[in-house]
């Protein structure tokens, strides 16, 4: 399956192993996994990388590569099947560099990813899971039209505000 199609300043593409060092900058900058327990090692970030792959054989999307139309490296965005309060849910993620935050990137990405979702996925809603003090994340979700609904308390973090919208 192809990944959804250009927005107007974004591009989405499979993650490959040759992404690994913009991956391994990005998912292991402090700043971008602040919410998160660690930043991820090099080895966490190429199980990263084959994690993706997996899903897009099986499901046929996952987290994409997200670039500016010119080929410069954005961040990561896309669509996975995740465990929240014991159900499998669909969500969209999103990862930005740092130096890219507030330019409206992960919105676009996470906007074109919920469209994708409605055409292409089984899922008859969609989640974001977000630690509870990421305001910025949320506010992301919020503007694609995912809402606060619940609080889990599993995971990697002892608690994760849970947003969902039909699809």
């Amino acid at each position: 399956m192809t990944p959804p199609p250009p927005t107007h300043r974004l591009r989405f593409r499979e993650m490959i192993q040759s992404d690994l060092d913009n991956m391994a900058a990005l998912l292991g900058d402090p700043e971008v996994m602040r919410f998160y327990p660690a930043p991820k090692t090099r080895d966490e970030v190429a199980g990263w990388i084959q994690w993706n792959r997996a899903n897009y054989a099986e499901h046929g999307y996952g987290l994409w590569v997200i670039e500016t139309l010119d080929g410069d490296f954005v961040g990561d965005c896309g669509l996975t099947w995740q465990q929240v309060n014991g159900s499998p849910k669909l969500e969209v993620g999103y990862h930005v560099l740092f130096q890219l935050h507030e330019r409206g990137y992960a919105t676009e990405a996470a906007m074109a990813c919920r469209d994708f979702a409605r055409g292409h996925s089984d899922a008859t809603e969609l989640v974001a899971i977000i630690h509870p003090d990421n305001r910025p994340s949320e506010r992301v979700a919020e503007k694609i039209g995912i809402h606060r609904i619940s609080d889990d308390h599993g995971g990697n973090i002892s608690v994760r505000s849970v947003l969902s919208m039909p699809l």
